[in-house]
């Protein structure tokens, strides 16, 4: 895949006013210019994020209807059902809540639907199902519910009372809940409150309503909320927040900044029995969430159900922990193992067929595709081919798929326009979820691939590599590595530093490295300094020769006990 290299330019007025101001390198300057800080008061919180710059909790829309509904149901003494979703983001807010109300005096059961069987978020399945095993009064809907029109009019109908804690797209009309809290809507309000932040995941918002419970406990002087201290809860906030891939800035950032420290720390046995199955290196990152812990997290709800995954999260003995550990790394290679052989056929599919003119959008459809893994799917075509993409699976009559997106293509409001093709549909701008019969699938393909050459340019499908600056490799050391990781923690919208540097040789030949000689070891210099680079996955590549420039993320590199720099390689191009 060829890239379409997008230097930020650079910027020496401001980033020699934040040199000045903050007492930091130009080259961090200009990074925190890349990610939109510029003012140096503001960028000081944003260097040093702490909890007490969150925001009132009852900032966030309809907050106070959700707080009023659980305090009258404390004082009638009903019982409540928090029914999440299958994912890390619906398992953690559901054990988040689930202990907090429940150790401030509320009578919680818990509810997570299954992939299969039921669905996604409130199907009328569901919810019956719920029902039958945990009769109530109220249901408090978390990752889900803000599409769910039908399924609420019937629990009303049932005498059930909804609350509706989410962040994805709310329908219109909007579902009658006895509360819709969903960040969502302060993007349609006129009456948006200071401070409030749109970005937040169902973990967040399980918080921030934990937080306002407490708030009014103290207030009320609810027994137990005048000492509470929401922080040990805060690892949970950090898994859900970092596998959602929500932006990582505004209270995305404080919430996961202080997350992380608790993960480190966390005595939770549910997480120590999961990094330890997991090999989890000290210290845990976003990496070590996003592709260590999360996944395996993530493995039975996308097989079947993740009771499993929130009976490890709540559970409170090491050897009630370990075994439900090992079961869910044990789901996790059964995942990866179908996940392979669908990606094998997918991209083998493709590579066949794929035409890029006139294929904007890949829809791929097959019976007996396991929905659980399609978006996945999806994730890996869209990093082969760099175009929106649509995995459909599941089996005759209705079946059920995942998207991905790339920059510029809003795949939510995408499927918006196919509403007359779909039997269900919903999610973000950059991932979502279809349901649809299978003779539709030729006429879905067609219309996606008409609105994308709609709203997208020729230029817009090669991918854009982000380069925060081009740089002399002496400006790359250990110390300047130490002062770039205050932008940490990164990821979605707050992205690790990438530079690239020009007119660089070999400093001696180059090494070929794992058991299939797969990977690339280099040593780059431009005549000043001399760094060692790797090449991940490069060995089948186009290699560097003669003097090139070379896009590339710096890392440490610890190996027996000394560190050093290295740098990443992301791609190169012949000097000019």
């Amino acid at each position: 895949m060829k890239y379409r290299w997008s230097p930020a330019l650079p910027q020496p007025l401001p980033a020699g006013q934040l040199v000045r101001k903050l007492a930091v390198s130009p080259l961090l300057a200009q990074c925190l210019i890349n990610r939109g800080h510029c003012d140096p008061d503001l960028i000081a919180g944003f260097l040093t994020p702490r909890l007490k710059q969150l925001a009132d909790p009852f900032a966030l829309p309809n907050m106070v209807a959700a707080v009023d509904r659980l305090f009258q149901a404390r004082e009638r003494g009903e019982s409540l059902v928090v029914f999440g979703d299958y994912d890390v983001d619906g398992v953690t807010s559901t054990a988040l809540l689930s202990e907090v109300l429940g150790r401030l005096g509320w009578v919680v059961n818990s509810y997570l639907p299954h992939r299969l069987d039921e669905g996604y978020g409130l199907s009328q399945d569901g919810v019956e199902n719920c029902l039958r095993k945990f009769p109530t009064t109220l249901l408090l809907a978390v990752d889900c519910g803000s599409t769910a029109v039908d399924s609420i009019d019937w629990l009303k109908q049932q005498g059930v009372d909804v609350i509706v804690l989410d962040h994805h797209q709310v329908s219109s009309p909007a579902p009658a809940a006895a509360a819709l809290v969903n960040p969502q809507l302060l993007n349609f309000s006129n009456a948006r409150k200071p401070g409030a932040f749109t970005e937040l995941c169902s973990a967040g918002l399980a918080f921030k309503l934990a937080h306002a419970v407490v708030k009014r406990g103290r207030q009320t002087a609810l027994p137990g909320a005048a000492e509470f201290d929401l922080r040990p809860w805060l690892d949970l906030v950090a898994l859900g927040t970092i596998a959602d891939i929500v932006p990582l800035t505004g209270e995305n950032r404080i919430l996961v900044s202080a997350g992380l420290e608790r993960l480190n720390t966390t005595q939770r046995p549910g997480l120590l029995a999961l990094k330890d199955v997991a090999q989890t290196q000290s210290p845990i990152g976003t990496y070590e969430v996003g592709f260590q812990l999360g996944p395996r997290l993530n493995a039975a709800g996308r097989l079947e159900t993740a009771e499993e995954s929130l009976q490890l999260l709540l559970a409170t003995r090491e050897a009630e922990a370990m075994p439900l550990a090992q079961k869910l790394d044990a789901r996790n290679r059964e995942r990866q193992k179908i996940e392979r052989t669908i990606v094998d056929e997918v991209l083998g599919a493709i590579r066949a067929k794929f035409d890029p003119a006139a294929d904007w959008v890949i829809v791929e459809g097959q019976l007996l595709w396991h929905v659980g893994v399609v978006g996945i799917v999806a994730s890996r075509v869209v990093q082969e081919f760099y175009r929106p993409t649509l995995i459909i699976g599941g089996e005759n009559g209705e079946m059920r798929g995942s998207g991905r997106s790339i920059v510029g293509f809003d795949l939510a409001a995408a499927l918006r326009e196919c509403d007359d093709l779909l039997i269900r549909h919903g999610g973000h701008a950059m991932a979502a979820g279809v349901s649809v019969a299978p003779e539709k699938i030729d006429a879905l393909r067609k219309r996606l691939n008409d609105i994308a050459r709609r709203s997208l340019k020729t230029a817009d499908l090669l991918p854009p590599l982000r380069l925060d600056a081009e740089v002399g490799l002496e400006e790359i050391s250990l110390e300047s590595l130490k002062e770039l990781d205050r932008l940490k923690p990164t990821g979605q919208g707050n992205p690790g530093v990438q530079f690239f540097a020009r007119a660089l040789t070999h400093q001696r030949p180059l090494q070929r490295m794992g058991a299939d000689r797969q990977h690339v070891k280099l040593w780059v210099t431009d005549g000043v300094a001399t760094h060692e680079a790797v090449w991940w996955n490069g060995g089948e590549k186009s290699l560097p020769v003669g003097r090139f420039d070379l896009a590339f993320a710096p890392v440490v590199n610890e190996f027996n006990g000394r560190s050093s720099v290295q740098l990443k390689v992301l791609d190169w191009r012949p000097a000019a």
